[in-house]
C-alpha cells in the first residue's frame, strides 16, 4: 500500500545534550518497519529523475521497491551494482542536492528519504550477510590506483569486478583517505569504512599503505613496471590559509590537521600519543562541511565553539543537516564576520582573534553575493584555539614528479570530462585531485567514469 504522507519518517538520533559529549554516531538509523514505511512513499516514477541526479547512477526506484517488499538483500544487490560504498554514501552523500532534490514527492512535500534507505539497506546487509564477494577470474591486466579515498576505491572496485589485477597505493598507514582522516566518527564510523574496504580486498584489490607516490615511487615508474593504466585519486589535502597576522601562532590549526589528529590518530583519547590541545574557547573559520566537522569535534572535546563565516546563514555551503546538528549541539554562529588578525600571549599561544563585520554586495564570479568589509566594525573574540576550514587544493607532489601531466594554475589535474584521461597517455585522474575539495559521491562518480574508460582502452575500444 502506498504511503502518501507528505513528510519523511524522522531519523532517530542521540539527543543533542548527550551526543555533544561523545564521538558515537549521531544518527541511529531506521528499523525494518520504518524503512518499509518510508519506501512505500516512493511513486516508482517511469522517468526516474532521481537516478539521473545520482553521480553513480544507482537504480533508486528498483532498490526502494525491494525495501517496500521487505526484500532487503535484493535491495542491497541492486545498489551494489553501481556503488562500491553504499554504507558510506547513505551517511555522507548530499542527497538533498542530488537524488532527493529531483524526487517528485518533494514537489508538494518532503522527498523520499533515499539516503536513509540506502544506509538502512547497507547496514542490514552488513549485519546479516555471511557471504564474501566472489573474486572474478583474472583477465591478465594490471592497473595502479593512487589514493584509497572514495574515487580510488570506486575505480579499484569497478576494475576488480571486471577481472583486473588492481593495486592501490596509499600514502597513509590506513586505507580510506578522507573517509578515515577527514570525516568524524560521529558521522561515519570507521568500522563501516573498514567493512567496505574489506569487501574490495575480497575481490582481489591489493592495498599497499605507506607508499607516497612521488617519493616512494613515481607515476612514470609505475607505468614502467607493467601497469597498463594509472588512476590518480590522491585527493586535495593541501590546506588553505588567509595569510593574516598571527596564523603561525601555537593553537592555530588547519582543519585538515585538526581532523586527522582526532579521526585517524584518536587524539581525543587520554592515552593518545599525540593529543590535541585541550582548548577552552575555539573559533572555526569557514562555513562548509569541514568547518562543521571541526567545530563539532572541538565541542566534544569540551570547548565553547564559535563558527565565523563571512556571508549569511543562507549562503552556508555545508549540508543543512550538519548546520542544524551543529546549532543543536550548542555551537555559536557569527555570520557576516571575517577574521583580520590572530593575537597571542607571552607563551606564543593564541589569546584572541580580531574580526570585522561584513555586508553582502554584488555577486562575485561564483554567483554569490560578495562580502564587503564594514569600516570601523572590528571586534575581538577570546580564543585559545583557531581552526582554519577554508578549503584545500591538491598536493603538488604528483604533478611535479609526473612527466607530461597538465594541471590548472591552482593545482587541479586537467582531464577529459567523459573519460578522466589526463594529458599523459595511460594516466587517468578523478575526484578532488581534479576538482579540488568536493563531495564523496562526486569523487566516486569520477572513479567510476575512469574505470569504464580504462577498461575500454585496454580492451581496444574507442
Amino acid at each position: 500500500m502506498a504511503n502518501m504522507s507528505l513528510k519523511k519518517n524522522p531519523m532517530p538520533s542521540q539527543p543533542p545534550e548527550v551526543r555533544n559529549r561523545n564521538f558515537s554516531e549521531v544518527a541511529l538509523g531506521y528499523d525494518e518497519k520504518t524503512a518499509i514505511d518510508e519506501a512505500q512513499r516512493c511513486l516508482n516514477c517511469k522517468n526516474k529523475p532521481c537516478v539521473s541526479s545520482c553521480p553513480v547512477c544507482i537504480d533508486i526506484p528498483a532498490f526502494i521497491h525491494k525495501v517496500a517488499e521487505g526484500d532487503f538483500e535484493s535491495a542491497y544487490q541492486i545498489i551494489a551494482k553501481s556503488s562500491s560504498l553504499p554504507a558510506v554514501c547513505g551517511r555522507v552523500c548530499p542527497q538533498e542536492n542530488q537524488c532527493e532534490g529531483k524526487c517528485v514527492r518533494g514537489i508538494k512535500g518532503e522527498p523520499v528519504g533515499i539516503g536513509r534507505l540506502e544506509r538502512f539497506v547497507a547496514d542490514w546487509h552488513n549485519a546479516h550477510s555471511t557471504e564474501k564477494p566472489v573474486r572474478p577470474k583474472s583477465n591478465g591486466h594490471k592497473v595502479a590506483v593512487i589514493g584509497s579515498g572514495p574515487s580510488g576505491l570506486t575505480c579499484a572496485g569497478d576494475l576488480a569486478k571486471l577481472g583486473y589485477q588492481v593495486t592501490v597505493f596509499e600514502a597513509l598507514h590506513v586505507a580510506g583517505g578522507v573517509l578515515v582522516y577527514g570525516i568524524p566518527e560521529f558521522r561515519l564510523p570507521k568500522a563501516i569504512v573498514q567493512k567496505e574496504i574489506d569487501s574490495l580486498a575480497a575481490l582481489g584489490v591489493d592495498i599497499q599503505t605507506n607508499v607516497v607516490v612521488g617519493k616512494t615511487i613515481t607515476v612514470d615508474e609505475l607505468l614502467d613496471k607493467g601497469y597498463e593504466a594509472v588512476f590518480i585519486g590522491s585527493g586535495a589535502g593541501l590546506p588553505k590559509f588567509m595569510n593574516i597576522p598571527g596564523e603561525n601562532l601555537k593553537g592555530v590549526y588547519s582543519a585538515n590537521e585538526f581532523l586527522t589528529r582526532i579521526n585517524l590518530m584518536k587524539a581525543y583519547l587520554p592515552e593518545s600519543d599525540t593529543p590535541v590541545q585541550q582548548a577552552k574557547q575555539v573559533v572555526v573559520v569557514g562555513g562548509g562541511n569541514v568547518a562543521m566537522d571541526a567545530a563539532r569535534c572541538a565541542k566534544r572535546l569540551g570547548a565553547d565553539v564559535s563558527i565565523v563565516y563571512r556571508r549569511t546563514e543562507a549562503e552556508l555551503p555545508a549540508r543543512r543537516e550538519e548546520v542544524e546538528h551543529a546549532m543543536e549541539e550548542g555551537i555559536v554562529f557569527q555570520f557576516l564576520t571575517n577574521p583580520v588578525a590572530i593575537h597571542g600571549g607571552e607563551s606564543g599561544f593564541v589569546s584572541s582573534i580580531t574580526c570585522q563585520r561584513m555586508a553582502l554586495g554584488e555577486p562575485d564570479a561564483s554567483g554569490r553575493a560578495r562580502p564587503v568589509p564594514q569600516e570601523g566594525s572590528e571586534f575581538d573574540i577570546e580564543a585559545d584555539c583557531v581552526i582554519m576550514a577554508l578549503g584545500t587544493s591538491p598536493n603538488p607532489l604528483i604533478r611535479d614528479t609526473t612527466s607530461g601531466l597538465d594541471t590548472e594554475r591552482w593545482g587541479g589535474i586537467i582531464v577529459e570530462e567523459e573519460t578522466g584521461l589526463t594529458s599523459r597517455e595511460g594516466v587517468y585522474a578523478g575526484g578532488d585531485a581534479v576538482t579540488g575539495a568536493a563531495t564523496v559521491i562526486l569523487a566516486m562518480g569520477a572513479g567510476k567514469t575512469a574505470a569504464a574508460a580504462i577498461d575500454r582502452k585496454i580492451r581496444g575500444e574507442n
